[in-house]
């Protein structure tokens, strides 16, 4: 697998979703301080010019815009998939059976 820059895919996801929604990053200071989040204009233009911002600051930038779901432009990557296990869910004794553990 080649090497990603993440802080550069962090970066795109976080940008691109601002611009699917034409948002400035000036916008997003009044959107953040909505959600209780006190950042300046240029501090967000810091962080997301270098990419290095926390997953924190990701989450609180795609709350505050109204993002819901995103999709990751990351298709290089090969994830180990969870194993799928199916429960069945238990049954519940009856009454009767209760009754008789009881006594």
């Amino acid at each position: 697998m080649e090497d990603l820059d993440w802080n550069e895919q962090a970066k795109r996801l976080l940008k691109s979703e601002l611009v699917r929604r034409g948002i400035t990053n000036e916008d997003l200071v009044g959107l953040l301080e909505n959600i209780g989040v006190e950042e300046t204009k240029a501090s967000i233009d810091s962080k997301i010019s270098r990419g290095t911002f926390s997953a924190a600051f990701l989450l609180c930038c795609l709350t505050a815009i109204g993002c819901k779901s995103f999709v990751t432009e990351v298709e290089t990557i090969e994830l180990a998939a969870e194993p799928r296990v199916l429960y069945q869910p238990l049954r519940a004794k009856t009454n009767k059976k209760l009754t008789n553990e009881i006594h």
